[in-house]
């Protein structure tokens, strides 16, 4: 924790990235306390009003705070893109080693999972929640079946590689269970490229939902989303710019933020990256 604290500090951007982070997540947690309005409270009297003291980022054109409604809409999107992280992961590995591990079912789950990365991710997201219907839910699982094939290709490669290491044929050769096998050995020494991969699927996912709400396919419009943000507010993209301005930054600041901080982790992480980093 110590080294990880150090990589950070050691790279300002990276540690305003985690700043942007940490912020993100208290403002989620928090947000009944940080907000003045409901957001989703609508006031015709004051629709479309500039940002001023009484409404900081000024309001839309229902006339709701969009203030309020970006930092519930931190709530939106980082709920769902931890609910496509832990989906593709716990599918991703769960494929992934049973893929690598068991001979005897690896040309069907891998061969299902090249079909599934043949199609591009947001045309199999939208034709799944076409499919599955609006919701968080819907989403979460649309835009994590898109995702959790990358992992189970990263999973699969690093399975083939361990079970092929001397302590790993020692253990078959003890009588070791299979399951422990995998439990004890393999997956503990997979978990950091596991890791990496999560912080890269957080960022990426959330630019997914954002796109699916944009055109109109993911989270209902009723439910404050940066995505759900941006779709309403094109329409007034040179009377109120502030619309747009706002959570799109916030779309942009979360995704490099996660990103940089997947790079620190990486370089940490993975042996090989510290090595070249270290000089060694």
């Amino acid at each position: 924790m110590g080294r990880m604290l150090r990589a950070f500090y050691g790279r300002k951007i990276a540690l305003l990235g985690l700043f942007v982070i940490v912020l993100l997540v208290l403002s989620a947690v928090f947000a009944p306390l940080l907000v003045t309005f409901d957001p989703i409270e609508m006031n015709p009297a004051e629709k479309l009003a500039s940002p001023n003291g009484k409404h900081w980022m000024g309001t839309d054109n229902f006339g709701r705070d969009i203030f309020s409604r970006v930092v519930y809409g931190a709530r939106t999107s980082l709920v769902g893109s931890a609910g496509v992280v832990l989906f593709s992961l716990v599918l991703g590995v769960l494929i992934g080693v049973s893929s690598g591990y068991f001979k005897r079912v690896e040309p069907y789950l891998m061969r299902l999972i090249d079909v599934l990365m043949a199609f591009p991710s947001l045309l199999m997201a939208l034709v799944l929640v076409s499919i599955l219907g609006r919701g968080m839910v819907n989403v979460i699982i649309a835009v994590g079946i898109t995702y959790l094939t990358r992992t189970t290709r990263i999973v699969y490669g690093l399975t083939l590689k361990l079970r092929e290491e001397p302590y790993i044929e020692a253990a078959v050769s003890s009588g070791v269970k299979q399951r422990w096998i995998i439990l004890r050995h393999i997956l503990p020494n997979m978990m950091s490229p596991i890791i990496v991969q999560a912080t890269f699927t957080f960022a990426f996912s959330l630019l997914d939902m954002a796109s699916l709400d944009f055109l109109g396919l993911g989270i209902p419009p009723s439910v404050p989303s940066w995505g759900n943000m941006l779709s309403e507010g094109r329409m007034y993209l040179t009377r109120a710019p502030w619309l747009l301005l706002f959570p799109g930054a916030c779309i942009v600041l979360t995704v490099l933020s996660f990103n940089l901080a997947g790079d620190v982790l990486r370089d940490q992480l993975d042996p090989h990256f510290r090595r070249d980093i270290e000089g060694v």
